[in-house]
């Protein structure tokens, strides 16, 4: 659940990042997204992004032979 905020969150702020991006290297002063369903996509696009990297981090660390060592460590010293 906490994946999902985040993406939602990051991805909301990677389109303005992206947008500020394309804005500085086309020389624009605004930019039109065409609507609320272009701005969706796009938001949705890095949603899945982040939510797939954050996932990805997730088991890393889960598999990680500090992470699991350090878990026994806990088990066995009760």
């Amino acid at each position: 659940m906490i994946r999902a905020a985040l993406a939602g969150v990051l991805g909301f702020i990677l389109v303005f990042i992206e947008s500020m991006i394309v804005m500085y290297f086309k020389g624009y002063q605004t930019i039109e997204f065409g609507g609320i369903a272009p701005f969706v996509s796009v938001w949705t696009m890095n949603f899945f992004l982040v939510f797939a990297l954050a996932t990805h981090i997730h088991n890393w660390f889960l598999n990680s032979p500090d992470f699991n060592k350090a878990e026994e460590d806990q088990f066995y010293k009760k």
